[in-house]
């Protein structure tokens, strides 16, 4: 998608992506669309800072790395898409975007007057993630090809973590790309939402929509489904029961596959590298890594998961 358009240069501080950091990037972002962020309010920090702004009604997006710019590009456009084709989805704000911030992608979003997904709507995520794969490809762009792992060795690399936990985390990469390209796939190829897991629907007068596009590819839906398959059997965050209305709704349970294993370990590497980048955020952050790399390196589920 390449080339950068909608471009400041503005006095970013450096150093690692941290709230600070995005903050900084937001007053700009702001400050170039006119919209207001005078009362912004931080409300996630991982692969990017979410930032609501309730003057304007708007959600803000900024990727943690310079060199997302084609996922911010592929965010607009699939939301575009998604809009086209009727599915209950984000959409944009009426602002050219993204936005460059010395580097930074940006992107604003129409904030959605409800809460994100919990207990009791993993249903309704089943039956968004079939109407997502069942909806023909698109058109006016072209989605990247799936790479499951593609941002796993990049958060090792950068985050502040033992060299132990390093060289054990970069190991089992290797492992599991030989045992990927091995998998033979049940489904067919479809689009795939690449991080689909519950907190990525927001709840709004009772109706499920789809939020997070940054991730979306074209590949397996397997994928998809083994999120939530991996937060029931690894993190423990899902009764047998919840897990069933999951299957139920979108039609199939991707543990029968033989090939399960393989997705589950993938995801259980992707959940805690992502964890891993905000170590210095918070010791709660700190002490759910360490009990995250602990169940990889032991194989033991009797410690569960705290969702962040």
């Amino acid at each position: 998608m390449g080339r950068v358009h909608n471009v400041v240069e503005a006095d970013i501080p450096d150093g690692p992506f941290s709230s600070r950091l995005a903050a900084a990037v937001l007053k700009e972002a702001s400050a170039h669309t006119g919209i207001d962020s005078t009362d912004a309010r931080l409300m996630r920090l991982g692969e990017n800072a979410l930032f609501h702004l309730p003057n304007s009604s708007a959600v803000v997006r900024i990727a943690r790395s310079r060199d997302h710019w084609d996922d911010a590009v592929k965010e607009v456009a699939v939301a575009n898409w998604l809009q086209e084709n009727g599915v209950p989805a984000a959409r944009l704000y009426d602002v050219a975007q993204p936005i460059s911030i010395s580097g930074y992608p940006a992107t604003f979003w129409r904030y959605i007057d409800g809460r994100n997904g919990g207990r009791g709507d993993v249903g309704d995520l089943g039956r968004l993630l079939l109407k997502v794969h069942w909806t023909p490809p698109p058109t006016s762009f072209e989605l990247p090809e799936q790479d499951i792992l593609a941002r796993v060795e990049p958060r090792i690399a950068s985050a502040r973590v033992p060299d132990s936990d390093k060289h054990f985390l970069l190991s089992r990469v290797v492992e599991l790309r030989e045992a990927i390209n091995e998998l033979e796939f049940p489904l067919e190829p479809t689009a795939t939402h690449g991080d689909a897991h519950v907190q990525n629907l927001m709840i709004s007068d009772g109706a499920a929509i789809l939020i997070d596009f940054e991730r979306f590819s074209w590949g397996q839906p397997e994928w998809d489904l083994a999120m939530t398959a991996t937060e029931y059997l690894s993190a423990g965050w899902w009764t047998a029961r919840e897990y069933h209305q999951f299957c139920e709704a979108y039609g199939h349970d991707v543990t029968r596959w033989d090939g399960f294993k393989v997705l589950q370990a993938t995801h259980e590497i992707k959940m805690t590298t992502w964890i891993m980048q905000n170590v210095d955020e918070s010791p709660e952050i700190a002490a759910e890594y360490a009990t995250r790399i602990e169940t990889m390196r032991s194989g033991r589920t009797d410690q569960p998961w705290r969702p962040f």
